[in-house]
């Protein structure tokens, strides 16, 4: 099946930080060229520019996440009933909660991030939608981030991969809120077991649809500085390419969202690239 591919450049800071232009990025690069792919344009409503933090949810530019969130739903979930397979570009991971709208519920996530995005309102020291949006979809963060009051996703169908969880306060805080019937392979494990084992079991187990979320923080900041929150050691790049490949390849995956990239940490375009490279490899472009 090709790829379609779809803009949503939202920066839950509402800042207008790099993660906007990431998609013009990759575009630049040549993404469409090198995965032979269809072009679905951009989410026009996917842009934040509320720097406000809602003072009852704790979330930045609430109203706006909710508006976004809903074009990025109807706008998946009409190419999946089309029949195509979206490649949604970020943005940060705030764009997770309105994908997850657009998903049959029974759909297995494989999310491959440095973070385990399970802060809420209260406990997130930025309010950023993007350090909570694992927690909203599998029903433990604010609804004002996404204006559904439920749980998106079941958290047992959830795989929480490659993360680095921070020894810091905020970080314990984070470890302990993880719903704990979400499956868990920290970085370290995952490259003690072999990232392309952890890849091809995951492929292959389960039932049902699947979405795979990539945030490239997940890539070791020796590969690839160009993101907003790095975090060492993490996956190199043919680690990172031993997970995805499978999982980017099941019969059974609806489509992927990529995040993180900052276009303001990567002047020469370099690391775009490389993420270019990278992600036809993994998708068979």
């Amino acid at each position: 099946m090709r790829w379609t591919v779809v803009d949503a450049p939202l920066d839950s800071s509402g800042a207008g930080r790099g993660e906007e232009r990431a998609p013009a990025a990759l575009r630049r690069a040549g993404l469409l060229d090198a995965l032979g792919a269809d072009d679905d344009g951009q989410v026009d409503e996917a842009r934040l520019r509320d720097r406000s933090r809602d003072p009852a949810s704790g979330v930045i530019g609430a109203a706006g996440l909710v508006r976004a969130g809903a074009a990025i739903s109807s706008r998946v979930a009409a190419l999946i009933a089309d029949g195509r397979r979206p490649l949604v570009l970020g943005g940060d991971c705030a764009i997770l909660p309105g994908i997850c709208r657009g998903l049959p519920r029974r759909t297995e996530l494989w999310f491959v991030d440095a973070h385990p995005d399970f802060l809420d309102g209260a406990t997130s020291p930025t309010g950023e939608a993007a350090d909570m949006d694992l927690s909203v979809v599998t029903g433990h963060g604010p609804a004002a981030a996404i204006g559904v009051d439920e749980a998106l996703l079941d958290p047992g169908r959830v795989h929480l991969l490659g993360h680095r969880p921070s020894s810091d306060d905020d970080g314990r805080v984070e470890v302990a809120r993880i719903d704990r019937a979400i499956h868990q392979v920290p970085a370290a494990d995952l490259l003690r077991r072999g990232a392309g084992a952890v890849g091809e079991a995951l492929a292959a187990d389960g039932d049902g649809p699947a979405w795979l979320h990539l945030d490239l923080d997940a890539v070791d900041p020796r590969d690839l500085p160009a993101v907003t929150y790095p975090e060492p050691e993490g996956l190199r790049w043919p680690d990172l390419t031993a997970l995805v490949t499978p999982l980017a390849r099941a019969d059974r995956l609806l489509g992927m969202s990529v995040t993180d990239l900052n276009a303001d940490e990567d002047p020469d375009g370099r690391h775009a690239r490389r993420v270019v490279e990278v992600l036809a490899d993994v998708l068979g472009g």
